[in-house]
């Protein structure tokens, strides 16, 4: 253990050291929001006497206030006439409120990292700090604040750390509105209920639908998106939406693409031919993947039980058991994709299917259940193979 004086000795020579061989030297006396005031500032004054360049005020293990950190910093900036900086610790959630008061009170730079990354609960986040001290300060930096969210990204994805979905100004939910609650005076002036504009960040404005959905919000994005929706077809659209609303899911617009996608390219419900009523599946380490479906073919209910590789597979057996005599069908493609995160992902799956003429159609269906997905855009390709052969368009 160093004595007061062998520290202090220790800080001069080391940034005298420095000077000498020409380093820039920005000077951090670790551990110093917990040291002794009037140690530290003998310290800083010492090394700014040696050469250093810049002095930094680290609160190492987040243990300051924005109240206290001004007061610091300012009784700092009263001690040293070289520029000061500050680098703040998020273990009481205080990183950014902590380095805004550290500028107030006259520090000139902020540690910051994307995203907040750091020892234990991180340090300061350069999208909060930037946009802070440009919004609220009118501050300007030289980080080009466009490019902020693209690089949360990138980080996000080198690293393997999530952003957390409500993370101000990167989390996914940071500029999403819900359609049915304020989303008139989101689209009418959007500062109303955003702090800055996104574009800023390299951001848009997300509108999405949920269990607060109304028939007029969703109806305008769907036409806007193109779709022209039967009264029907409509109201099925919003059944869906409020279903994965009630289930706490935000439909996003690409949800919405897929779930009108599906509905507005159906065959329409009176000209159905193969309906499911029932989906079974039983899977496991060990244990044969086994599928049993019930469907409704012209009005008759039907059973079939199969097994396969997996539970997809053992599904489609059992619904071309059921309805090979209708028509031979061939499953050519099969595309899954998640369209939401988490292990409850809404999943939308796309497939192709073609018949013994080779008269092919592709068809699609989304559900949180990737077997229910497979199996609904499977009879949704059948129903449309044998709908457009009826027409005679196929």
């Amino acid at each position: 253990k160093s004595s007061r004086e062998e520290v202090l000795r220790s800080a001069v020579e080391a940034v005298e050291y420095l000077k000498e061989h020409g380093v820039t030297v920005e000077f951090s006396a670790e551990d110093a929001t917990r040291t002794d005031p009037a140690f530290f500032k003998q310290v800083y004054k010492a090394v700014e006497e040696a050469g250093a360049d810049r002095i930094n005020i680290p609160d190492t293990v987040g243990v300051m206030t924005p109240r206290r950190m001004g007061k610091l910093v300012g009784e700092i900036a009263e001690t040293v006439k070289v520029p000061i900086s500050v680098h703040c610790h998020n273990d009481f959630g205080m990183a950014t409120a902590n380095s805004l008061a550290g500028v107030e009170a006259g520090a000139s730079q902020v540690h910051v990292t994307v995203n907040g990354l750091g020892e234990r609960a991180g340090n300061a986040p350069l999208e909060e700090v930037v946009m802070a001290l440009y919004s609220l300060y009118q501050f300007k930096t030289n980080i080009k604040t466009e490019l902020i969210y693209e690089t949360s990204r990138l980080v996000s994805e080198l690293t393997g750390v999530p952003v957390q979905p409500n993370k101000a100004i990167v989390g996914e939910n940071a500029f999403t509105h819900e359609s049915g609650i304020h989303v008139h005076g989101v689209i009418q002036m959007p500062l109303t209920y955003e702090p800055v504009s996104p574009e800023l960040v390299g951001r848009k404005t997300v509108i999405v639908a949920g269990k607060h959905a109304g028939l007029h919000g969703v109806r305008k994005k769907i036409l806007e998106l193109g779709f022209a929706p039967t009264e029907e077809q409509m109201v099925e659209i919003i059944r869906q939406v409020k279903e994965l609303g009630d289930k706490g899911k935000y439909v996003t617009t690409t949800d919405l693409i897929s779930i009108a996608s599906r509905i507005c390219g159906q065959v329409p419900p009176e000209e159905k031919t193969v309906e499911l009523k029932e989906l079974a599946v039983v899977t496991g380490s060990g244990v044969i993947p086994t599928a049993s479906v019930k469907l409704i073919v012209n009005g008759k209910e039907y059973v079939s039980s199969e097994t396969g590789v997996g539970p997809v597979d053992a599904a489609i057996k059992a619904i071309r058991k059921i309805t090979d005599s209708l028509v031979n069908v061939r499953l050519k493609e099969y595309r899954l994709e998640a369209l939401t995160g988490g292990s409850d992902a809404m999943a939308e799956v796309v497939v192709k299917v073609e018949d013994a003429k080779g008269r092919m159609v592709s068809a699609r269906a989304a559900n949180a259940d990737i077997v229910r997905a497979s199996v609904e855009a499977m009879i949704n390709g059948i129903n449309r193979l044998l709908y457009l052969a009826k027409k005679g368009t196929l």
